[in-house]
């Protein structure tokens, strides 16, 4: 059944499957989707694809790669001025894809190729990569990136194993894919591989190996030739700001991230550790008996290499103070492939304290989350529309029904079948919470109520809009890169001398803007009112439109 094409064929299925609902339904979202997708249709609109900007604040903290993606897509599938953001996501969802595919090829250097397909289909499912293939943003693309480089290097690593010719080949796709790398998101594809690559070097020297890893990568060649899929846009950018673009991209990006928590995204190590079981799930259920059975098969070659993938770049990770789920997805195929080796090791005996109380509380972990996406999925509408959402009953039973099967299945010890059933139960869950559930949740969704009642203001036109008390990225994707976004006190002074400007005040910032507007305070006139929850800041807001009335 694995053979030929046919694995390939049935892991793009299910990655539609998880990836395809929700791309067009689901509004931009806040906030590094939003900014991402703006400053490409900026970099579309000027035509300078070397400059990124957020309207007119430079955006020095990621290279060009994934807006030129991005740009691309939408110049083959959208339109620069439409508000459709799905093809700004078209490179995630490839990114995703290719990543999945990428998992199962590595998997056949290092497994079977049955435990190689389980991997693939274990990474496609889990929840953050799902989330990642639906935001247009840099870490899906990322993943592919390094998952190309670990093939790569896996091949010249068993060839140097085995005392056999690698060729040019491998090395010149694991630079290549380095390169790459580096222009999507700077020094994190590097970092991992090249850390491996030591993981790897050291571990060889400790068995009495003598494999010359480092020399059958070839790095008098491959540098260089990273160094040129780089260097060309790294030396117009500096060009381009007069050498400032490094100093900006480390001293407000980079050393934040390494001294303290940046934007409030501190957490104490053991962070990435404590959400794995969420952020894998539903391919968690087995990921900690891959752990376990990694450890006691340590001096296997296939897991001393996840190992070396995985635990020097998990502990730069956890010692980082800022920590966002995403950073690790890059360790998650190694994980994702000791897991379906973990599962296929327990069908056969080898794992001996499978039923020990580590066992129970990590499945009971797995149905947890099952039922806390299933009832969170209903719970939201509820909380934030005060409405009930019929569409939230297929995730939840979906959810419901996944649990206590895999369960079941798990006590007969019927273990590679649970984890088929959890991953195609999650398709039900996911999917229909991507299409239907969460873009039917009109409070979540402040921006686009915004523009719909603008536009129910002023059919066909584009008016300039001045926005205080809600200044989220999304609404200027919306509202168009004129959109303001001000204290009252400007709009105010702003109106009184342009009566076809909007104001969307917040009602924290209405009295102010009121006092600010004096005597002309007479002239206002109310078009509508947008309530919503502002997700980003963790509070409700409500904002009303304005204009000014003519003299």
């Amino acid at each position: 059944m694995l053979t030929g094409p046919r694995p390939y064929i049935l892991l793009v299925l299910l990655c539609l499957a998880f990836y395809a609902p929700g791309q067009s339904a689901l509004p931009p979202v806040d906030r590094d989707e939003a900014r991402f997708a703006q400053a490409t249709r900026q970099m579309l609109q000027t035509g300078d694809l070397i400059n990124i900007r957020f309207q007119d604040t430079p955006r020095h903290k990621k290279p060009a790669g994934i807006y030129w993606l991005q740009a691309a897509a939408v110049a083959l599938f959208g339109e620069t001025d439409a508000n459709a953001v799905w093809p700004y996501r078209l490179p995630s969802v490839l990114g995703a894809i290719a990543a999945v595919l990428l998992t199962f090829a590595l998997g056949c250097v290092l497994f079977e190729r049955r435990v190689a397909f389980l991997s693939a289909a274990i990474l496609a499912s889990s929840s953050l990569l799902v989330i990642e293939a639906h935001l247009a943003k840099t870490d899906a693309v990322l993943l592919a990136t390094v998952l190309a480089a670990m093939l790569a290097l896996a091949r010249i690593h068993a060839a140097a194993r085995e005392e056999r010719e690698s060729g040019w080949g491998a090395p010149l796709v694991f630079w290549g894919a380095l390169g790459v790398s580096a222009l999507v998101k700077g020094p994190i594809g590097p970092m991992v591989a090249l850390l491996t690559v030591a993981a790897l070097w050291l571990a060889d020297r400790r068995a009495g190996r003598a494999t010359r890893l480092v020399a059958r990568l070839k790095p008098l060649v491959g540098v260089p030739l990273a160094m040129a899929i780089f260097a060309p846009w790294l030396i117009a950018i500096m060009i381009a700001t007069g050498g400032s673009f490094v100093g900006d991209a480390v001293k407000s990006d980079l050393l934040p991230k390494l001294i303290s928590g940046q934007e409030s995204h501190g957490f104490p190590p053991g962070y990435f550790l404590l959400l794995l079981t969420a952020t894998m799930w539903p391919g968690a259920l087995f990921v900690w008996h891959g752990i376990v059975w990694a450890w006691q098969n340590r001096w296997e070659w296939p897991v001393a290499f996840c190992i070396a993938w995985a635990l020097p770049s998990w502990i730069v990770f956890e010692l980082v103070p800022t920590k966002l789920p995403h950073y690790v997805l890059p360790l998650y195929p190694a994980l994702a492939l000791l897991a379906a080796r973990a599962a296929f090791a327990l069908t056969e005996g080898g794992i001996p304290r499978f039923y020990k109380w580590d066992s129970r509380l990590a499945l009971g972990a797995f149905a947890g989350i099952a039922l806390a996406i299933g009832g969170g999925l209903v719970a939201m509408p509820l909380a934030l529309d005060g409405r009930f959402s019929w569409a939230a009953l297929i995730p939840l039973v979906a959810a419901v029904a996944v649990a206590a099967y895999v369960l079941v299945q798990a006590a007969r010890a019927r273990i590679v079948p649970a984890l088929a059933a959890a991953i195609l139960g999650a398709a039900v869950v996911f999917g229909p919470a991507g299409q239907w559930v969460l873009p039917g949740i009109e409070a979540l969704w402040v921006s686009r109520t915004a523009g719909r009642l603008i536009e129910a203001t002023a059919p066909g036109a584009r008016p300039t809009v001045a926005a205080s008390g809600y200044h989220e990225p999304s609404l200027v994707f919306i509202l168009g890169r004129d959109t303001r976004l001000i204290g009252p006190e400007e709009i105010a002074k702003a109106m009184r001398g342009d009566a076809s400007l909007l104001a969307l005040i917040g009602a924290d910032k209405e009295q102010r803007f009121r006092a600010a507007l004096g005597a002309h305070e007479a002239r206002l006139v109310g078009l509508g009112t947008v309530r919503g929850f502002n997700y980003s800041k963790g509070g409700r807001v409500v904002l009303t439109l304005y204009r000014m009335r003519p003299r």
